[in-house]
């Protein structure tokens, strides 16, 4: 009797994750369900079969209350609905979000889902904060689809080209110590790299224009005709747009008459399109996740022994001359660093890490135990959702090999956002501590340089290893741009993105209340689907967040 006492009392108890701090609340109630429930069941169990048990001994034959079990009948308990023990398994439920920012999370939440189901990405993580504290982080599917681990805020994955704003904060420290000179060429501190001609002339390849993709150096694709060829045809289709929409203009300022000189242009435009048309593989060149040295398995021991891979390959363009978008650049920054900085480019992003308490970013390699690593997949061409093959990224991890969760990357850009708004601030009275890079370094990181361009965003240009959008309205009462710096990233099997939308600070507040940055919005997410554009979702998320906020 008592074996059996012990097993009804064990089964009562819910098992982990319901009434433990990892799970608070049952789905299929409001109450939280307290340890006194269980206590209270299994003491009433007790109680019940004590008295029974000593009715028994005394040989005593009570009369039997209505509805209790009669002599020979064996004692059952009745399974209660709310009893979760009975229940299936389910993944967590969230916590109730903040009261505040109610409204914004239960809204960005149905966007994920949206996104989630549009691309069929298995596995979603995002996280929020707003003036430096972090207000929401959930996970969405699976980590894991085989052994169906559900993703969570600790789910860590691939953050792709996020990792070269990582870089940018190295290469800065050496800058604000003097150790690093921006402006000469990149062979004084790696002579390992040949010095470049193009078109038979010497040309310099610095730090600088290595950081905001203007160096000249390839990308994945090996083919400079194709890479020509498609930059002609972008650079077409926008001069296309540019004169359309002047031509629009001078017809309304004209109003309605017949401009021949725009015909004509417009009607040599519409020539170029069909060109285009008939000769398909015009300006068409194979996609990131269609070159082999995507799928590098080969383990590089260092930064200089990665340069093997486009050191001896032709300049595409002039330095200076011509935005081309290069991961390869920053192998080169890597070199750069571990020279300048006398450490391995690891050990000196590791310090880095330390300092700005980012304590689950590390380099992507396959060996070591790293807790909660998420696996990453892809569709094949049967449209089934198939794992990635091994990659090697021992080539790439300035530009795009590191491993990270969202909440190491709030704290990262919620450390960029301090150093940027602390010289702003001039309501306090407070003596604010310094940030890790200066005001005027950071201010310098997201200015928007000259003759590049912002493929997640179309309205910005690229800054030093981030992406910028200044603000700006043309016409009152209608459309403002925010201004926001961001970096997406794409890999194999996995996509991200980082974004930052900083309050702005030009306007002085009409109370007394002190401002102490970071003030804004910051949101970033991450997914094991390769191909999926995140910067328009991230961005619609922090201003939900931000009028929530302003609200």
């Amino acid at each position: 009797m008592y074996r059996f006492l012990g097993a009804v009392t064990r089964r009562a108890l819910p098992p982990e994750g319901w009434g433990g701090p990892r799970r608070r609340y049952h789905p299929r109630s409001k109450g939280a369900l307290g340890p006194g429930w269980v206590g209270g069941l299994g003491l009433g169990l007790g109680l019940a079969l004590g008295a029974k048990l000593a009715s028994g001994l005394s040989g005593a034959s009570p009369a039997p209350s209505p509805g209790a079990p009669g002599p020979e009948e064996s004692l059952q308990v009745e399974p209660l609905s709310p009893i979760p023990a009975l229940l299936p398994r389910q993944q967590s439920a969230p916590p109730p979000p903040p009261e505040r920012f109610a409204r914004a999370i239960e809204s960005s939440r149905d966007l994920l889902h949206r996104i989630k189901d549009e691309v069929g990405a298995p596995g979603i993580v995002v996280g929020v904060s707003v003036d430096g504290k972090e207000v929401w982080s959930e996970g969405l599917g699976y980590a894991d689809v085989e052994n169906r681990v559900p993703c969570k805020p600790e789910t860590v994955m691939r953050i792709a080209s996020i990792s070269k704003s990582l870089t940018m904060v190295a290469i800065a420290k050496l800058w604000e110590e003097g150790r690093l000179d921006l402006d000469i060429p990149v062979q004084k501190y790696v002579p390992e790299f040949p010095e470049k001609e193009y078109e038979g002339e010497k040309v310099s390849v610095t730090t600088r224009l290595l950081i905001s993709h203007l160096s000249g150096i390839r990308h994945y694709e090996k083919d400079m005709k194709k890479v020509k060829e498609e930059k002609a045809y972008k650079a077409l289709k926008k001069m296309k747009e540019t004169m359309e929409f002047n031509q629009e203009k001078d017809w309304k300022e004209i109003g309605g008459k017949n401009n021949e000189k725009g015909d004509f242009t417009k009607a040599k435009m519409e020539q170029d399109s069909e060109t285009k048309c008939r000769n398909p593989k015009l300006g068409k060149k194979k996609n990131d996740f269609e070159q082999d040295e995507l799928y590098l398995k080969e383990k590089f021991e260092n930064s200089i022994e990665s340069l093997r891979l486009f050191k001896n390959d032709p300049l595409f363009f002039k330095p200076g001359s011509q935005f081309l978008y290069s991961t390869f650049g920053y192998s080169l920054l890597a070199a750069v660093v571990e020279r300048a900085s006398g450490q391995k480019y690891l050990d000196y992003m590791q310090k880095i890490f330390h300092d700005l308490d980012m304590v689950t970013t590390v380099q992507e390699e396959n060996e070591p135990m790293i807790y909660n690593r998420a696996r990453f997949y892809v569709y094949n061409k049967k449209g089934r959702l198939v794992n990635t093959p091994y990659v090697d990224n021992s080539y790439k991890w300035a530009g795009g090999g590191f491993l990270s969760t969202v909440g190491d990357l709030l704290k990262f850009g919620n450390a960029m956002l301090y150093g940027y708004q602390v010289g702003m601030i001039k309501n306090s009275n407070e003596k604010l501590l310094p940030g890790y890079l200066k005001p005027e370094t950071m201010v310098m990181i997201w200015t928007p340089v000259p003759n590049t361009e912002m493929s997640w965003d179309r309205e910005g240009k690229y800054a030093m290893a981030w992406g910028v959008v200044e603000k700006k309205q043309i016409y009152g009462s209608c459309r403002q741009q925010r201004h926001y710096a961001s970096h997406t990233g794409g890999a194999v099997g996995a996509s991200s993105v980082l974004l930052i939308l900083p309050e702005d600070l030009g306007v002085e507040p009409t109370d007394n209340r002190i401002t102490i940055p970071p003030r804004g919005v910051i949101v970033t997410i991450i997914c094991n689907m390769q191909s999926v554009g995140l910067n328009s979702t991230a961005l619609k998320i922090a201003l939900e967040f931000d009028k929530d906020k302003s609200d």
